[in-house]
C-alpha cells in the first residue's frame, strides 16, 4: 500500500489545493492521500477563517481519504515547529510512504542541499549565524545571510530562502532528517499566485488563500470566489460564511486583552516564544493596546517580524506554554493523532493504521481520556480550548444578540463523506 502525506491549513481551500490533491496521487502513484491540517488556528498566527470540520469536509470532498488535526501547540507555531509536529504526526502513523509538499522552487535536490545544511549546522555556520542575530537582524534574515556567507554558490538560489513555501518545504526535509524517516519526500511546483498575493485576477483560476482572505474582509460577495474554488469547497465556504461569517485576529481583541491583563503582574515569558525582550514590550504598552493588529504593529521592531509576534500573543491568549513544549519533547512530539474526519471508502487505510501506528487514534473526545497519559491529555486539551476560544469569539463577535450556541467540541462529530 502506498499512502502520501499532505500537510496543509485549508484557509480556505482552493484550487491550488486541488491541483495539489490530485498531482500528488499521480506522481507518487499512491493509494490513499492523508492530510494533517491546522485546526481552528494557523501558523501566521491568526484564527482560520472558518472552522476546522468545514475545512476537513472540503478536503475530503475533493479527494482526500483522511484528515487529522495538527495539534495547535504546533499549527500555531514557528515553522520548524509546524514541520515537526506534521512530519512526525505522519511517521507514527506507521503506513505513510510519501510526502508530498509544494513549493516556489520546485528543485528538490537544492531544498534538501540547504536542509541538510540547516540540519547539521555546521560551527562555521551558527558562528554567522549568532553574528547576524547579535547585529538585531530577525532570524529568518540572519539564517538566508549566514547561509549564503557559508555557502557563496548559493546566492543564485537566495529566492529559494525567503520564499514562503520554500521554507516550509526545507523544514520539512529537515524534519524528516530529524526523526531519522523513511518518508520519500516529493515537491511539486506552486502554480498560479504567490502564497502572499493578495490579487484575485478574472483571468486565472488559482488565487491565493490570502487574497480569498482579503477579499472577504474587504465585504466583497462570496460569489466572487466562484471559479476559484472548487465546487464542493466554494459550497462549504458559502454555507459556512452564511452561518458564522468569518473569523479573524479582531474578533479576539477583548479576550487577549483580559489575558494580557490578567498576567501582567507575572509577565509572559511562561508562554511558548516569548522572550523576555517581548514580555518588557508588551507590558510597557500594554495602556495604548486598542485591537490585536495594532497591538501587533506597535510591538513589531526590527528583530521581531508582525507574524512572530501575533504567533507569540496566539500562544498568550490559547495559554501555550514553554512546558507544554518539553513535555511534547518527552513525548516524541506528538503522542495522538485525532482524526477530523474520513472517506468511508477509505476503510483499508484505517484498518492499516490501527495494526501499524505507534499513537493512539483519537475518533471521540469523550473515550480520549482513557487512551492517553495525563500529559497527553493536557496536550488535548489545549487543542479543545482553542476550538472554544474559537468559537465564542467567533459568536460573540457578530453582535450581541447571539444566534446560535457555540458548539460543544464533545458534541460536533467527525466528518464522514
Amino acid at each position: 500500500m502506498k499512502v502520501t502525506g499532505i500537510v496543509a491549513e485549508y484557509n480556505p481551500f482552493h484550487n491550488g489545493h486541488k491541483y495539489h490533491l490530485d498531482m500528488a496521487g499521480k506522481i507518487t502513484g499512491s493509494d490513499y492521500t492523508i492530510v494533517v491540517m491546522s485546526g481552528n488556528f494557523v501558523q501566521r498566527g491568526t484564527p482560520a477563517l472558518i472552522d476546522k470540520f468545514a475545512r476537513a469536509e472540503s478536503a475530503l470532498r475533493c479527494g482526500a481519504d483522511l484528515v487529522l488535526e495538527l495539534p495547535v501547540i504546533y499549527a500555531a507555531s514557528s515553522a520548524e515547529l509546524f514541520a515537526k509536529g506534521s512530519i512526525r504526526l505522519l511517521d507514527k502513523l506507521g503506513v505513510v510512504t510519501h510526502l508530498c509538499f509544494g513549493s516556489e522552487s520546485g528543485d528538490l535536490d537544492i531544498l534538501r542541499r540547504i536542509a541538510a545544511i540547516l540540519y547539521e549546522e555546521p560551527e562555521e555556520y551558527r558562528e554567522l549565524l549568532r553574528d547576524r542575530l547579535r547585529r538585531g537582524l530577525s532570524y529568518p534574515t540572519a539564517r538566508t545571510e549566514a547561509l549564503l556567507q557559508f555557502c557563496p554558490e548559493l546566492d543564485e538560489y537566495r529566492s529559494v530562502l525567503t520564499l514562503p513555501n520554500n521554507i516550509l518545504s526545507i523544514e520539512y526535509l529537515k524534519a524528516l532528517l530529524y526523526f531519522g524517516s523513511s518518508i520519500e519526500p516529493v515537491t511539486l511546483t506552486r502554480q498560479g499566485s504567490d502564497y502572499n498575493d493578495a490579487h484575485i485576477s478574472d483571468e486565472h483560476k488559482h488565487c491565493s488563500a490570502l487574497a480569498i482572505r482579503q477579499a472577504l474582509r474587504a465585504g466583497q460577495d462570496v460569489s466572487v470566489l466562484n471559479s476559484k474554488l472548487p465546487v464542493e469547497s466554494f459550497e462549504i465556504l458559502k454555507t459556512a460564511l452564511t452561518r458564522n461569517g468569518y473569523a479573524d485576529t479582531g474578533m479576539l481583541t477583548p479576550m487577549l486583552y483580559y489575558k494580557l491583563l490578567s498576567m501582567r503582574s507575572e509577565g509572559y515569558t511562561q508562554y511558548l516564544d516569548v522572550s523576555d525582550a517581548l514580555s518588557d514590550r508588551i507590558l510597557s504598552n500594554l495602556e495604548y493596546f486598542t485591537s490585536f493588529d495594532d497591538f501587533c504593529n506597535r510591538l513589531k521592531s526590527k528583530d521581531m517580524t508582525y507574524t512572530r509576534i501575533s504567533r507569540c500573543l496566539i500562544h498568550i491568549l490559547l495559554d501555550l506554554k514553554n512546558e507544554d513544549l518539553q513535555k511534547c519533547k518527552q513525548m516524541d512530539y506528538v503522542p495522538y493523532a485525532r482524526i477530523l474526519g474520513f472517506r468511508r471508502e477509505s476503510s483499508d487505510l484505517l484498518s492499516a493504521i490501527h495494526r501499524n501506528a505507534s499513537l493512539p487514534m483519537i475518533t471521540k473526545l469523550a473515550d480520549a481520556s482513557a487512551q492517553l497519559n495525563p500529559d497527553a491529555r493536557n496536550l488535548l486539551n489545549k487543542d479543545i480550548l482553542a476550538s472554544d476560544i474559537y468559537h465564542s469569539s467567533l459568536t460573540f463577535s457578530k453582535g450581541a444578540q447571539k444566534k446560535s450556541a457555540i458548539p460543544n467540541e464533545y458534541r460536533t462529530p467527525i466528518v464522514i463523506v
